[in-house]
């Protein structure tokens, strides 16, 4: 069974990764297939040279997306298969017993996981970004984040693995449910805390300042019913010229918080617009269901670990050793995702509806007209391709293309 049971894994394994390459060569052909004219619905909104501008910048971003791809692909085999895992579980158990060499295990992997991505993350950084006028990181800056992600990692992350771990040992059969509810406890408690806690250890946030924006954005709260324990601007210009806003947190904890390079382009009646939108997923409880949705999955995923974790095929398919509950958290949570990228299509498709209901919602309690000129300058600064291969859309992209987006809410109002 265990050598059945290899030959699914690379069979899932070799399709998958097929199947994302296939997707991101679409990508890159459609995309700068379509670059030497602006789409017509945004004819005389956007530039052509900002449109071949975002059809080079998509392309680069694709083509360094697939060299991630191939060295996460090839770290999983060397994982697994190739031994990695059982490596590190031997030098972990040759310094160190129970509970703290499942710990330093799951470190170890994860730091090798780390080193792998920080040449790409670099790249990305200080080539592509900087490349389009995006990056104002500094190599000091860069550092400094990685040792606060780091040092946040070791402070949080040993404790709840240690959680996990014991709870694993020690709760029996049914440790997958304990392990759920902790897991989702912790979760809940991270939404609570991450706005006053953990994110101003990255950025700097600054209540807004009185003025028409404040103005209009506490009017559109109160047609809402919406209440937040604050508006405030975030200095996102450090790192890049990217342009957001978002809610953070629950209840009393929530926060509007807009970057300082969002309000830089848009107009106060636009920026109302975009918070609109943000609110019509609030008031249309698309975060609960999402969360709602991440814990259902989560509890599958830990039952189903709760099937295999005895199970010596499991291991022995996959090249690691039995008898570590960090071996077989580790590795399950590893392979997962081999067999589940079939689903992201469906996930994508959930969300861009989200996003649809959200544009409805702005277009009602604020102006579609300015929701609409503020996609397009969101679009044009951010560099979003105007026309995204659709089926790479139809898997990955969690918001709908822009000319239906906008075709939608023209159609609405």
């Amino acid at each position: 069974m265990a050598t059945d049971f290899t030959l699914i894994f690379l069979a899932a394994f070799a399709l998958t990764l097929a199947a994302r390459l296939w997707l991101a060569a679409r990508q890159i052909c459609h995309v700068a297939a379509h670059r030497g004219a602006v789409p017509a619905a945004f004819a005389g909104r956007v530039s052509l040279e900002a449109h071949q501008k975002a059809a080079d910048y998509t392309v680069d971003r694709t083509r360094a997306g697939i060299a991630v791809l191939l060295a996460e692909s090839a770290l999983l085999l060397v994982l697994t298969l190739g031994g990695g895992i059982a490596a590190l579980h031997a030098h972990a158990t040759a310094y160190l017993s129970g509970l703290p060499a499942g710990v330093v295990l799951i470190f170890s992997v994860m730091t090798v996981s780390a080193l792998v991505d920080l040449p790409f993350a670099v790249h990305r950084q200080f080539v592509i970004e900087a490349r389009y006028g995006f990056n104002r990181m500094t190599a000091a800056l860069f550092c400094a984040d990685l040792a606060r992600q780091a040092l946040l990692a070791v402070v949080i992350g040993a404790p709840v693995i240690l959680a996990v771990l014991w709870l694993m040992a020690a709760m029996g059969e049914r440790w997958w449910l304990y392990v759920w509810l902790f897991w989702s406890a912790f979760n809940l408690a991270v939404v609570f805390i991450y706005p006053t806690w953990i994110a101003p250890l990255f950025n700097k946030f600054t209540p807004l300042p009185e003025g028409d924006m404040k103005a209009r954005i506490e009017a559109l709260l109160a047609r809402c019913g919406f209440r937040a324990s604050g508006l405030f601007v975030m200095d996102g210009s450090k790192r890049s010229s990217h342009g957001n806003a978002y809610f953070t947190g629950f209840g009393r904890s929530k926060r509007i918080v807009f970057f300082d390079t969002l309000l830089e382009r848009l107009a106060p009646a636009e920026v109302e617009a975009v918070l609109a939108h943000e609110l019509g997923h609030f008031a249309r409880r698309h975060i609960v269901k999402r969360i709602a949705f991440l814990f259902a999955a989560s509890l599958a995923f830990l039952w189903l670990l709760g099937q295999l974790i005895s199970a010596p095929w499991f291991h022995a398919c996959l090249g690691v050793p039995i008898g570590s509950t960090a071996v077989s958290l580790l590795t399950f949570f590893l392979v997962v995702p081999v067999f589940t990228f079939p689903f992201a299509p469906l996930a994508s498709a959930l969300s861009r509806r989200h996003e649809f209901e959200a544009d409805a919602y702005a277009a009602a309690h604020a102006s579609g007209d300015d929701l609409v000129r503020a996609l397009v300058k969101l679009y044009t600064d951010n560099a979003a391709t105007l026309t995204p291969d659709p089926l790479h859309s139809a898997v990955y992209d969690s918001h709908p293309p822009a000319a239906l987006r906008v075709a939608r809410l023209q159609a609405a109002m």
